[in-house]
């Protein structure tokens, strides 16, 4: 496994994605099988597919920052933080997992909101 090429793909694969255009960032970057734990995206390419095109055409204007991608076996996790129309804020924490021939096959996330208000002064990303 080549960590720095796993890091370098699952923030490749998510940045395309969010971005709008997840069929090309599946041709590019997912194996022959896509598993996924989001309990609101369906399983496999084409439920990603969909989930994505949808987001796309109801938030054109968000964007995202990566602050940490960690790598370590056949695993990438990206630490994120987002910004989306209405300067609503989330931080999410994305995890991929990648098949033998370097190419994504799993996903799990979780996602939070960003509070207006918070009980410390230390930024959730």
């Amino acid at each position: 496994m080549n960590l720095e090429n796993n890091k370098n793909n699952a923030m490749a694969f998510y940045k395309m994605a969010y971005e709008g255009n997840p069929v090309e960032a599946i041709k590019k970057y997912v194996g022959s099988d896509y598993i996924q734990h989001n309990p609101s995206v369906a399983n496999g390419t084409q439920g990603f597919i969909d989930y994505f095109e949808k987001m796309q055409k109801e938030y054109p204007k968000k964007s995202i920052a990566f602050v940490r991608c960690i790598a370590e076996g056949d695993l990438v996790a990206l630490h994120i933080h987002q910004t989306w129309p209405g300067n609503d804020e989330y931080v999410t924490m994305d995890f991929f997992r990648f098949d033998d021939n370097g190419k994504i096959c799993e996903h799990w996330d979780a996602i939070q909101q960003i509070p207006k208000v918070s009980a410390n002064p230390n930024k959730m990303y």
